[in-house]
């Protein structure tokens, strides 16, 4: 259950590390695209590799009901059935619940709900969690937790987080139970995979800082800040993830889920982060939406129609290379499925060329170059 990490630099509170597993190195601050179905949407894993994604997130929920973790495993678990053989992360299923909020019922002793492929009714539980996880076989695995709806008052909000507090134990107390039905890494010639804890706590710093400091009590080899981007303001998210920075210990990766727009992973990266994923940049591409140094270009309006720039002049990834906006625009007018696939390698490109750009900065000392800079993007 342990997860190497050694620091080489910092710059105030960033910090510049690595992170090892099992399927290689992971040099941090990190950006992680969502795979959600086994699959960064539009993205081939060739190009993910081209572009030097370190690590790719895959989803629990929608994994369990298609294709199934059973088939999964059969099939020598999702490193080798998606053809990916670098580190990668699947989350419990607790926020996919959360979201199906209306399919879904909470109880102590899981979740169930409705799935939203054909109406089915299915129980997750920690240890049920932790089973499809361990089926699945990524390096990194997360606890099962609830995540707390925005706006919830402060009753509430100390409800859910003793519920993941709960949860958490159990989910580790069948995890340690079970490590032997971790599947077998040839690369490293053992079992190994590492279940990270979740801090929860809405949105007070209190109940962050009470959770924080209770979920390291269970001593897990990482720790994750959830419930954020949940539509609070960005004031109240950089809020929360200080308060359990505060806590969450120094000398073990600290990743915060489901976060952000460049902007904000720089500053959540200059406050001690080290790991972040989101849906943003393939999300966004596909309705036409590209990520630049010079701000957000929304490649569906008419001013694109015959400019012959590239989508950002100060990319060097292949689709900024080779075409412009003008195609690009026309392609998405268009309806062409190449539409998506370009815009979302720019923009996955844009994101690991900022992680990069942020661990340099960290090595060289000063991050107030690259925060001025992007601050000006917003």
């Amino acid at each position: 259950m342990k997860l190497p990490f050694s620091i080489d630099a910092q710059a105030d509170s960033a910090r510049l590390g690595q992170i090892l597993t099992p399927h290689g190195q992971i040099d941090t601050p990190t950006f992680m695209p969502v795979g959600t179905v086994g699959s960064v949407k539009a993205v081939p894993q060739d190009v993910l590799e081209e572009l030097d994604a370190q690590i790719i997130l895959g989803n629990t929920y929608h994994l369990y009901l298609r294709p199934g973790h059973d088939l999964v495993r059969k099939l020598g678990g999702l490193h080798k059935f998606i053809s990916w053989n670098r580190p990668m992360l699947t989350d419990s299923g607790g926020f996919q619940v959360f979201s199906l909020s209306k399919l879904s019922k909470v109880t102590e002793d899981g979740v169930t709900f409705r799935s939203h492929l054909d109406g089915s009714s299915h129980l997750f539980t920690p240890e049920r969690s932790m089973e499809i996880q361990i089926a699945l076989g990524a390096d990194i695995i997360m606890a099962f937790d609830e995540c707390t709806e925005f706006p919830a008052d402060r009753s509430r909000s100390r409800s859910s987080m003793e519920m993941t507090l709960r949860w958490a134990r159990r989910s580790k107390d069948y995890f340690e139970a079970h490590k032997s039905e971790v599947l077998w890494h040839e690369e490293s010639g053992g079992r190994h995979q590492a279940l990270l804890g979740i801090v929860q706590g809405g949105m007070y710093p209190d109940l962050r800082r009470e959770s924080a400091e209770r979920t390291v009590e269970m001593d897990f080899p990482a720790y994750a800040i959830g419930g954020l981007s949940v539509g609070e303001p960005r004031e109240k998210t950089m809020e929360m993830i200080a308060a359990a920075l505060e806590i969450l210990p120094k000398d073990k990766p600290r990743y915060v889920m489901g976060v952000g727009y460049p902007d904000e992973i720089v500053k959540y990266a200059s406050m001690g982060v080290d790991m972040m994923d989101c849906v943003i940049p393939t999300r966004v591409a596909r309705h036409g939406l590209l990520l630049t140094s010079e701000g957000r270009v929304n490649i569906k309006n008419a001013r694109y129609a015959q400019d012959q720039l590239p989508p950002d002049p100060k990319c060097g990834c292949k689709v900024c290379s080779r075409y412009t906006r003008a195609y690009l625009r026309h392609l998405f007018v268009s309806g062409e499925p190449l539409a998506g696939m370009l815009n979302t390698v720019h923009n996955l490109a844009f994101y690991l060329d900022t992680m990069r750009s942020l661990r340099h900065a960290i090595r060289l000392g000063d991050l107030s170059g690259l925060l001025t800079g992007y601050l000006s993007m917003t």
